[in-house]
């Protein structure tokens, strides 16, 4: 391997010594192990709010599997490439708030302009984390409304739960505590069993049809992107807002509570630019991950913190070889029932409910724009073609300013 200066350091423990880094000395099965749990986890739960979207979108299952192919691709290449030249374990993955949005938002676009979006977005993140004004523009907008946003948009999957029990009662609840119970003893595979749990339970009850593809290598659907102002402000700002905020701000505090000093302005601006590429086949963003980031950076993964690197390149091959077959995994999810699917999305998504909706109150001083953003956020509605979540955005931003400067006459 040739040397280079890594991008991002590691404090917690001094290099036993100056050695040329080797792929082949580091590798460990502990390692590929915590690839390959990443994999399970990001594909058995935040997967399926991504196929809640694309059905909200009226996608087919062609588009579909170039969507997945897409966000599988972008995120092999930036965990294998990353984690390779800084040495340091880089995982990254889709949005899952980002597909919670589109979930009630990209029904309401043609799919061209839904793509120009995703575009737009993708550039904004690159060119805000290659120029180092990300951490400004995090600063710029209260934490507690951005919270509040998020909340807002993911309470619809919380409810959800709830609501489809009038159809499935013994599927829902019978679901819901298998993953009550895993979240208490094996928390970090509380979705994946919930997951099978409440599939057993579909066959036994309502039917799950489940179908396999042809197993073919995946074809990707190129669209022309197209552009809306009603699509930028609707689509594209909100999408940029979460994935800086909710994904790629917490993603990097995983990486330096476990003793390492990445490099943002490489780690977002490469993130955002290579979505920039795979936008037209269907990918919202591939952004710094932060859930099963914490995997591949502990101690779990190796004891030695400058060999675990090699767990975040194991995520990246596996990454890429479930995306190459993606058309195989769509086929699969897609016979799921959609209660099984509301409710799976709903408990994948509840620690990022409760994250957030605990963060955008616990400020005193921006409690009140934070309230109006989740109302409105929360309310689904739309105005001049403009999702919710701008607007609960811009409407949260404004009672904070007026209310601080009120306070501050």
């Amino acid at each position: 391997m040739p040397d280079h200066e890594p991008a991002a350091r590691i404090k917690t423990v001094p290099a036993p010594q100056e050695r040329r880094p080797s792929l082949r000395r580091d590798a460990s099965l502990p390692a590929l192990l915590a690839g390959l749990v990443c994999i399970a986890v990001s594909y058995s739960g935040p997967l399926v709010v991504v196929l809640a979207a694309a059905t909200a979108g009226r996608l087919d299952q062609a588009h579909t599997a170039s969507w997945i192919w897409a966000v599988s691709i972008g995120t092999g290449l930036t965990c294998l490439l990353l984690s390779w030249w800084t040495r340091t374990p880089v995982i990254t993955a889709w949005s899952t708030p980002g597909a919670a949005l589109l979930v009630g938002s990209l029904g309401a676009y043609p799919y061209p302009k839904a793509v120009g979006a995703f575009l737009l977005s993708s550039a904004a993140v690159a060119v805000l984390g290659a120029t180092g004004l990300f951490g400004r523009l995090i600063r710029a907008i209260p934490s507690g409304i951005v919270n509040a946003m998020l909340a807002g948009i993911l309470f619809t999957f919380g409810a959800g739960i709830f609501a489809e029990l009038h159809s499935a009662p013994v599927l829902v609840l019978g679901t819901f505590a298998v993953f009550l119970f895993a979240k208490r003893l094996v928390p970090r595979y509380a979705v994946p069993l919930a997951l099978l749990a409440g599939a057993g339970l579909a066959a036994a009850t309502i039917g799950l049809p489940l179908h396999l593809g042809g197993g073919g290598v995946t074809r990707p659907v190129l669209t022309v992107p197209a552009f809306s102002w009603s699509a930028v402000m609707g689509l594209a700002l909100p999408l940029t807002i979460v994935a800086l905020a909710s994904q790629n701000a917490p993603g990097l505090a995983i990486i330096r509570s476990f003793g390492y000093e990445p490099d943002d302005r490489l780690l977002v601006g490469a993130t955002g630019g290579l979505s920039v590429l795979l936008a037209p086949y269907g990918s919202p963003g591939v952004n710094l991950a932060a859930i099963t980031a914490a995997i591949c950076t502990s101690e779990q993964s190796h004891p030695d913190p400058h060999r675990r690197y090699v767990a975040g390149m194991a995520t990246g091959v596996l990454y890429l070889v479930v995306g190459i077959f993606s058309g195989v995994l769509v086929s699969l999810f897609t016979g799921l029932p959609n209660e099984l699917i509301t409710v799976i999305a709903g408990v994948a998504l509840l620690p990022s409910f409760q994250s957030s909706l605990a963060n955008a109150v616990a400020d005193e001083r921006h409690r009140e724009g934070a309230v109006i953003t989740f109302l409105a956020t929360a309310s689904g509605m739309t105005l001049f073609s403009i999702g919710a979540p701008f607007w609960g955005l811009l409407l949260g931003v404004a009672t904070h300013s007026a209310l601080t400067r009120r306070r501050a006459a």
